[in-house]
């Protein structure tokens, strides 16, 4: 077949709205940006890019930190890379595991031959610092203790800066997932004492998927350097990317050119628009949301005072079928949304309110949809209720 063949007789995707766990819709100065150009991984002028994108990751992560880059891969990849870097066998990690995503770093932290010590907690909810103090105290020593700062599979916001304390007084470092959490909520990755922080280019930093944004502490970085063995990822290597990132500018890997453009330009759309502002625009959007859904009856998982803006989960009505649901929203309105992970498959709906798409547009247009489909699906809901509540905290009046 001829590439006309193949040029003609292609598909194009449909545009969707994309209110799911990630990815979400991404904006046109972003998608212009990598149409930019391919230039060579060392190229004078590809630098430049890299050095301004280190420079901006910086600001959005609030952090002096050197070793601030953006590996290729998406938010596992920045989970792995941390655990692959800090971990070696023998090594104890302690892990809060209070949804999908915490269970997930224990699954990596225990494949570097870490003994994994786990800080179970009810999903829905935030981990308890007494079970993590407790844990911690068990151990003579603990390398690393982790958690998940906004656990997409629950929509819990998880506080900071006394499990960072409690790292500290037991000599561990401080590794934070914040995939779904940068850029939606506030992040004070050097205030908050985080050794190791990474996410992911496809949520609220409203980017194509494929880069893992991560910074590493001064301490972090001085883990590496004294390793026993060398980091079991070759391609993950931070003394390696290091070199790439850093001064001596060394090839490591062909890096993800337009990926780089576009993420890039998502930041600047970030500080153009500041950072504060940007996250008081997804608190306001989600307690919108949360006002509507409330107004047609749903049951919302998490309880409001440590709730995730950008990640809300509804409890579905006994009887709805979930992918029935989610379904009938991709065919009919073309909207998508997501499904529960681990325990919580097929109990959830998992609605993301991130980057542009935290707005009064996408939340009044998913309240609509939820009205037409519910009754249809046996669930009866007053139309019109869902939007109107939404409507009145939008206006300021509720």
């Amino acid at each position: 077949m001829t590439s006309a063949h193949v040029a003609t007789g292609a598909t194009a995707a449909p545009a969707r709205l994309l209110l799911g766990p990630g990815p979400t819709n991404v904006h046109p100065r972003v998608m212009q940006a990598m149409l930019n150009p391919i230039l060579g991984y060392l190229d004078p002028d590809f630098l430049k890019v890299m050095d301004d994108l280190a420079s901006l990751m910086r600001q959005l992560f609030n952090t002096q930190n050197p070793v601030t880059i953006a590996v290729p891969g998406t938010g596992t990849a920045g989970m792995e890379t941390g655990l692959a870097n800090l971990l070696e066998p023998g090594d104890v990690a302690v892990v809060g595991t209070h949804g999908y995503f915490g269970e997930r770093i224990a699954e990596i932290a225990s494949r570097q031959g870490a003994t994994v010590a786990l800080v179970p907690g009810e999903w829905g909810r935030p981990l308890d610092p007494d079970a993590v103090k407790a844990e911690l105290s068990k151990h003579r020593k603990v390398k690393l203790l982790g958690v998940v700062h906004g656990e997409t599979s629950t929509g819990v916001l998880q506080p900071l800066e006394e499990l960072s304390r409690l790292a500290r007084q037991h000599d561990s470092l401080f590794l934070v997932d914040a995939v779904t959490s940068l850029g939606g909520v506030p992040m004070e990755a050097d205030r908050w004492g985080i050794d190791f922080c990474y996410s992911a280019s496809q949520k609220c930093l409203a980017c194509p998927p494929g880069l893992a944004p991560m910074t590493a502490s001064p301490r972090a970085m001085e883990a590496v350097g004294a390793r026993k063995e060398k980091c079991r990822s070759f391609y993950l290597d931070l003394s390696l990317h290091r070199t790439y990132w850093g001064t001596q500018r060394r090839y490591h890997h062909t890096a993800p050119v337009t990926m780089l453009y576009a993420l890039r330009e998502g930041l600047r759309l970030i500080l153009e628009e500041g950072i504060e502002a940007r996250i008081a625009r997804h608190r306001h959007a989600a307690h919108a949301l949360w006002a509507g859904l409330e107004a047609l009856g749903l049951k919302l998982l998490v309880d409001e005072s440590c709730r995730l803006p950008q990640l809300t989960t509804v409890v579905l009505p006994e009887g709805i079928d979930e992918l029935d649901l989610r379904q009938r929203m991709l065919r009919e309105y073309n909207i998508e949304v997501g499904g529960g992970l681990g325990k919580m498959a097929g109990k959830l709906l998992r609605i993301g309110l991130m980057g542009q798409n935290a707005s009064a547009e996408a939340v009044l247009t998913l309240l609509s949809s939820l009205e037409g489909v519910l009754p249809r699906l046996g669930y009866e809901v007053a139309v019109g209720e869902g939007v109107s509540a939404a409507s009145r905290v939008l206006a300021g009046a509720g």
